[in-house]
């Protein structure tokens, strides 16, 4: 595997250098550094890439788009990792001895671990790209990905480059808004994101993509649901089936009309969670599948693909009813789709209170698709100069996305 030996390459790489042109306390400054430039990149990485794309859409690299985010999270990693390495350069001026064993077995060791995060980072750099979801590592199993099993590289290298910054972010250390919440089981989400790639599917939008109802968007399945085949829908044992609402943006369906289930996502939080919708831990869950008629239910595989073309927008959204196995324990608070649009859902409702069900049939395969589904791409000018994010994504991506 490509990546098990990319992993070897860079720790090799690490510890070769630390034990032969380092020092055993440089060596431990320069994995500080690393830790702090990482922090600094997964913390504004999406706010920096939210900039790239409102001024590379309509320009004449709107491919730019498509690398904002991996592009972002470099630049500010670098960055970060320059001025931190030059400020501890100035600093440790002269050589410090710790004496010939500590200081042959510290550097090897300093490198092994400056090696596991720099490998990690470069994995989890390279799975944000908009590459073949083969890569940089087959994640997920291409005929029938299942979310909860993940395949995992050596030493499970990414794993623990985003791990640790989750902890960090849903600690002591957690702000107003958390990355593990905001992006529980991040790995998974970009490599999930990227199924439909082959199909020309696109990871990211240039522009607010999706909606929920500002009150009746989450409620309990009807007891009564049947499958497509007339048989009732299998219980999972300590989860209950939610419907959630989410409606396409009519402005965006060039990016957004064309979309596999993993590319949508539930956060769900503890139900004895603090008031704070984006602190603390989430949890990501995948819908099953979308309510075709008020009592029958549609089942799809996370790579299935769905399609909307502008004929199927009576109004500017079109809204779907999408169904999530979620753990009793847990309450939905955020909807996020593909790599960059969050939405705050409101409070469960009961059954009795649900809204009446959106029908949804998938439109058999056209011969001549309409312009603006035709070819995904980040180039396309949104009709409706003025849709406004939500609280949630306005307080993720700033204000400067709300275009």
């Amino acid at each position: 595997m490509i990546a098990n030996l990319l992993i070897v390459l860079v720790i090799a790489g690490c510890a070769a250098y630390q034990y032969l042109k380092g020092t055993l306390v440089k060596s431990f400054v320069t994995i500080i550094t690393t830790i702090c430039a990482g922090i600094a990149a997964f913390s504004y990485f999406e706010i920096l890439a939210n900039v790239f794309i409102s001024r590379s859409a309509n320009t004449r690299y709107p491919s730019m788009v498509l690398l904002a985010q991996p592009l972002a999270f470099v630049l500010l990693f670098v960055l970060a990792f320059a001025i931190l390495q030059t400020i501890a350069a100035k600093l440790i001026r002269q050589e410090i001895d710790l004496g010939l064993l500590p200081e042959r077995i510290g550097r090897v060791v300093c490198g092994v671990f400056l090696g596991l995060m720099l490998s990690g980072l470069l994995l989890t750099v390279l799975a944000m790209a908009p590459l073949p979801n083969s890569y940089p590592y087959q994640r997920f199993d291409a005929a029938s990905p299942d979310a909860e099993k993940p395949s995992k590289v050596l030493l499970n290298a990414d794993g623990f480059a985003t791990g640790w910054f989750s902890t960090v972010s849903s600690g002591s250390f957690s702000g107003k808004r958390s990355f593990a919440t905001l992006h529980p089981d991040f790995l998974d989400q970009l490599f999930l994101n990227r199924l439909g790639f082959a199909d020309k599917v696109s990871v990211i939008t240039s522009s607010p993509a999706i909606e929920v109802p500002k009150k009746k968007a989450a409620w309990p399945a009807p007891e009564n649901l049947k499958d497509s085949n007339g048989n009732a829908i299998p219980q999972k044992t300590g989860h209950n089936l939610i419907i959630v609402r989410v409606g396409i943006r009519r402005n965006a369906v060039r990016e957004a009309g064309r979309f596999t289930l993993s590319q949508l996502r539930l956060v769900c939080k503890q139900k004895n969670y603090s008031g704070n919708t984006l602190g603390g831990k989430g949890k990501n869950i995948y819908p099953v599948g979308y309510l075709k008629t008020a009592n029958q239910l549609q089942l799809k595989k996370l790579n299935d693909l769905l399609q909307l073309k502008t004929s199927d927008f009576k109004d500017r959204v079109k809204w779907l009813d999408f169904a999530f196995y979620v753990p009793n324990d847990f309450l939905p608070v955020l909807v996020e789709f593909k790599q960059n649009s969050i939405v705050e859902v409101p409070p469960l409702i009961s059954a009795e209170q649900a809204p009446p069900t959106v029908p949804f049939t998938e439109s058999p395969e056209h011969t001549e698709e309409s312009a603006e589904t035709k070819k995904p791409g980040p180039e396309h000018k949104p009709a409706d100069k003025r849709s406004e994010l939500s609280n949630v994504s306005k307080h993720v991506l700033g204000d400067r996305f709300d275009e």
